[in-house]
């Protein structure tokens, strides 16, 4: 039999929560510690993981010798200073949430931690995950012949609430093109296989939050833009992005076009959020479409009914957690979305927020935007 495998989770808010309830249906797996500072995420936290132990701080977690592995889910400003704490103690595979950093000032951190830490490190991109997301990459050059243009849309609802509201400034979350869009730049490099050259954004703060303050500040984070990509296997991206859009029937559409053809994944967006008075929520699918008269092929992407109610990610998080349990086992050898594949998502919304900002086309070739 598989010996039981034991985590250690830093952080339990929202998406720690479904990182729990994830990992629950995974075999031969228990949680055995939590680090949550906040008390009502903690109390809600218990009620999945009902055995871990709850610890006062970060340390005191990594004295606990059971661990095999940890989840790291805390506020995005935290991870690095996280990831150097557990530097200093323990050197286990662990599992990241995106972003993995949020500030310039942080690379040097980050580059002691990649050249002193003993163990794997995985980023958790669970969009990589997503079964519609799959589909597409499986199937993205047999349908195109190869990618010319790629194109993400998305259109949501606002940021939710989070504790102590830090994901409301661009000092806490590392801004939008990096919170939310860090995904997005990965899923580019993922799909096209090539790396970026340039990046270029127009982005504003329209609608959200401007009514909003704490501690007399207004957030500031942006809530509309548009990204464009040039790669260089002469590929180019668009990322559209809306955050005031929660009526719409996909979330995410991701199209890629070449010389043969199209193909599209359209994804939908949390089942809990799906107005119920519109009847069933929209099923995941691909749509291929050739350029010739025989007309588009649409295809429906099922996923398992336990796996939807386990989290917001279309049972990504799941899939996400499978592979690396595996990882932390010993049955694959590398992580799928390493230290440097996070850093670089990161590295190109920061380039992506700076070019919103100025108004500038921000070079990716130079070391100093970009880990080349």
């Amino acid at each position: 039999m598989t010996k039981l495998t034991h985590y250690g989770i830093i952080g339990c808010g929202m998406m720690g929560q479904e990182h729990l309830k994830n990992i629950a249906l995974l075999e031969n797996t228990v949680i055995e510690a939590i680090y949550e500072p906040d008390a009502e995420m903690a109390k809600k936290a218990s009620k999945f993981a009902p055995k871990a132990i709850f610890t006062n701080s970060v340390d005191e977690l990594l004295d606990i010798n059971d661990i095999d592995c940890l989840v790291i889910v805390s506020p995005n400003f935290c991870h690095i200073d996280q990831l150097m704490q557990i530097l200093d103690k323990r050197h286990i595979p662990i599992l990241v949430e995106k972003p993995l950093f949020t500030n310039e000032n942080d690379i040097p951190k980050l580059k002691k931690f990649r050249d002193k830490y003993k163990s794997h490190v995985w980023v958790a991109m669970e969009y990589r995950y997503m079964p519609p997301i799959e589909a597409l990459s499986e199937k993205i050059i047999q349908s195109t012949g190869e990618i010319n243009m790629l194109t993400i849309k998305e259109h949501r609802f606002p940021f939710l609430e989070k504790v102590n509201d830090w994901n409301r400034f661009n000092e806490f979350s590392g801004g939008t093109l990096v919170e939310k869009c860090c995904h997005f730049f990965d899923l580019m490099r993922l799909l096209i296989k090539s790396e970026p050259i340039r990046i270029m954004a127009s982005a504003g703060q329209s609608v959200n939050h401007l009514d909003e303050t704490y501690d007399g500040k207004t957030p500031d984070i942006i809530d509309n833009a548009y990204v464009i990509v040039d790669f260089k296997n002469n590929v180019r991206a668009m990322l559209e992005l809306c955050m005031f859009a929660e009526g719409s029937r996909y979330q995410e559409e991701i199209s890629a076009v070449g010389p043969i053809g199209k193909i599209e994944a359209l994804v939908p967006g949390p089942g809990r959020f799906w107005p119920k008075h519109l009847g069933p929520a929209p099923t995941p699918k691909l749509i291929i479409s050739p350029r010739n008269p025989q007309g588009p092929i649409h295809e429906d992407i099922i996923v398992d009914e336990k796996l939807l109610s386990a989290g917001d990610h279309n049972g990504s998080t799941f899939y996400q957690h499978q592979k690396f349990l595996k990882l932390v086992r010993g049955d694959l050898k590398l992580p799928e979305v390493s230290l440097l594949d996070g850093w670089k998502a990161v590295a190109m919304g920061l380039a992506a927020q700076k070019s919103a900002k100025t108004g500038l086309a921000i070079d990716l070739q130079d070391e100093t935007n970009y880990p080349i």
